[in-house]
C-alpha cells in the first residue's frame, strides 16, 4: 500500500520511473511490482471471483498480463481480451509468461469480475468507438469492475473524462496518486481508490490533504493566547452568526462580531460590538489582541461592504475572505491583497473564483496555483474537489468529501474553521488545509440532511480525532 501522500502529474510519474529505472531496477520489475501488487489487492477483495483481464497495447496492458498470471497460479478461473499484440518490450515479455487464455477484444465474452488495463496514465485522448463499445459491453456484464491505474476515458491530470465511462468499484493507483484520483468528475467515476506501492519515491509540490495533528491548550493559555477572532458583519445577519459559532467551537478562545446596531448575539459568550461606521470600524479593527479577522459572509455588496473590506484589508491582521468580499473585490482581488503583510486565505467556490480570475477555472489545481502565485495569497478552491493552493507553488487536494455538504450556510462555517486555525498564529495554508478536513470531517460525524448548527456541534468531536 502507499504510504506517501505525494500526488504526480503524468510527466512527473514518469520523471520519478526514470529515475528508479537509472538506480538498477528495470521496467520488467516495476511492471512485475505493479501487477502482482494489484492482483494481491483484487484476490484479498474478491479471491474466487471468475475474471476477465482487458489488457491494453502498451504498458498497463502489460501489468494486466502480471495481475492475470498472478490470478491463474491462484487458481482463479481467468483470461485476457486484448484488442493488440503488445507494442513496448516489457509488456511483450510479461505477455510471454501468460499461461492461459487469450481472446481478441471482439470475441471477448463478459465476466463476473471486469479488470480494466487497456489504458492508464498519459491518456489524452478518447478511446475509439469500436474499441469503447466492447469495453462497455464487457464492462456492463460484471458484477464487479476494477481499473488499474485509472479507469480507460480518464485523463490523468485534470479530472478530464474523456470517455463517458460508468463508475468502478475499485481503482488501484500505481506507484503514486495523480491528481484524476481526486479531482471531478473523474473521481466520481473511481469507487474506491487504493494505492499500491512500487518502489517510486518522488517529491511533489502537490499533495493528498492531511489529517491535522492538533495541540491543545495548556495550563498557561487564556483566551486571548487561544486566538481572538473578529468577524466583521454586514447586511445578512445569519451568514455572520454561524461563523463566529463555527470559529467558537473550532477553539477559538475568543469571538467578537463587529455589527451595525440591532445585531442580536448567536450566543451570550460571543460578544457583539456595534460599529456604526466605517471609522468605528477601523478602530475596532485595530485592537492588537485580534489574532485574526473574517470578512464577507453576509457582508452584502454595496458601498459601504466595499469600505468595510477596504479597512479589513488594510489592517497587519491575519485575514480570512469569503463570500460576498471576494464578490466585491473582483478582478482587482490580486491587486487589492498583494501588498498585505499579514497571512490571508481566501474561500471561493467556482462561481466566485470566476469573479476574481474573469478566465475562469478551467484545470482547479493549476488556476488556483495562479491566482495565489498572483495575488500573494491562499487560496481554498470550495468544491466537491476542494484545492488549497499557497503563494510559493504548494498544493493539496482534499480526499474527504461530503455531498450534505451542498448546503447553505456551510461554507460560512468553514470560514469560521479556518479563522479559528489562524489565529492560533500557523501560516495561512497550514490553517486552510487543517479547515478544509476538520470542515470535511465535521460534516461525514453529522451524518445526512444537517443544517450548518449541526455541523457546528459535531466540530468538537472532530478536534478530539485530531488531538
Amino acid at each position: 500500500m502507499l504510504n506517501h501522500g505525494n500526488i504526480l502529474t503524468a510527466a512527473e510519474m514518469q520523471q520519478a520511473e526514470q529515475a528508479v529505472i537509472d538506480n538498477g531496477t528495470s521496467v520488467d520489475e516495476l511492471m512485475r511490482r505493479a501487477g502482482q501488487g494489484a492482483a494481491q489487492m483484487i484476490w484479498r477483495i474478491a479471491a474466487d471471483l471468475p475474471t476477465l483481464v482487458l489488457c491494453g497495447p502498451g504498458n498497463n496492458g502489460g501489468d494486466g498480463y502480471v495481475i492475470a498470471q498472478w490470478l491463474l497460479e491462484k487458481g482463479v478461473d481467468v483470461s485476457v481480451a486484448a484488442p493488440l499484440e503488445p507494442e513496448t518490450s516489457a509488456a511483450r515479455h510479461t505477455k510471454s509468461l501468460w499461461r492461459g487464455k487469450t481472446v481478441a477484444l471482439a470475441d471477448a465474452q463478459p465476466a463476473p469480475q471486469f479488470v480494466d488495463c487497456l489504458f492508464g496514465t498519459g491518456l489524452t485522448r478518447a478511446v475509439g468507438d469500436d474499441w469503447f463499445g466492447h469495453f462497455s459491453r464487457l464492462f456492463a456484464g460484471a458484477k464487479r469492475r476494477v481499473a488499474i491505474d485509472f479507469p480507460s476515458g480518464v485523463e490523468s491530470d485534470h479530472g478530464i473524462l474523456l470517455n463517458d465511462i460508468r463508475t468502478f468499484d475499485t481503482t488501484i493507483a500505481l506507484g503514486a496518486f495523480k491528481p484524476s484520483h481526486f479531482l471531478e468528475p473523474a473521481r466520481s467515476k473511481m469507487g474506491d481508490v487504493v494505492g499500491i506501492d512500487i518502489g517510486i519515491t518522488a517529491d511533489s509540490a502537490l499533495g493528498i490533504l492531511p489529517r491535522p495533528r492538533i495541540s491543545g491548550p495548556v495550563s498557561l493559555d487564556h483566551k486571548y493566547s487561544r486566538g481572538l477572532v473578529a468577524v466583521v458583519a454586514g447586511t445578512m445577519h445569519g451568514a455572520a452568526r454561524l461563523t463566529a459559532m463555527a470559529a467558537q467551537k473550532a477553539g477559538a478562545g475568543y469571538v467578537k462580531i463587529f455589527a451595525s446596531p440591532g445585531f442580536e448575539t448567536p450566543h451570550p459568550s460571543i460578544v457583539v460590538e456595534t460599529v456604526n461606521d466605517i471609522t468605528a470600524l477601523q478602530e475596532k479593527l485595530s485592537d492588537a489582541r485580534i489574532s485574526a479577522i473574517v470578512i464577507g459572509p453576509g457582508l452584502g455588496r454595496d458601498q459601504q461592504a466595499t469600505a468595510f473590506l477596504n479597512a479589513a484589508l488594510a489592517t497587519g491582521t491575519p485575514l480570512v475572505i469569503d463570500a460576498d468580499a471576494l464578490t466585491v473585490a473582483g478582478p482587482e482581488f490580486s491587486d487589492l491583497v498583494k501588498g498585505r503583510s499579514a497571512e490571508t486565505i481566501a474561500t471561493p467556490h467556482a462561481g466566485e473564483f470566476s469573479a476574481l480570475m474573469p478566465e475562469g477555472c478551467e484545470h482547479r489545481v493549476e488556476d488556483s496555483r495562479r491566482l495565489a502565485e498572483q495575488s500573494r495569497c491562499n487560496i481554498l478552491l470550495k468544491g466537491a474537489d476542494s484545492v488549497i493552493a499557497s503563494p510559493d507553488g504548494n498544493a493539496s487536494i482534499a480526499w474527504i468529501s461530503c455531498p450534505w455538504l451542498s448546503t447553505a450556510g456551510t461554507g460560512d462555517v468553514l470560514a469560521g474553521i479556518i479563522a479559528s486555525r489562524l489565529a492560533t498564529g500557523m501560516s495561512g495554508y497550514k490553517a486552510a488545509c487543517e479547515g478544509q478536513w476538520l470542515h470535511s470531517r465535521a460534516a461525514q460525524l453529522a451524518g445526512p440532511a444537517f443544517t450548518p448548527e449541526m455541523l457546528i456541534n459535531r466540530l468538537p468531536a472532530t478536534l478530539q480525532e485530531c488531538l
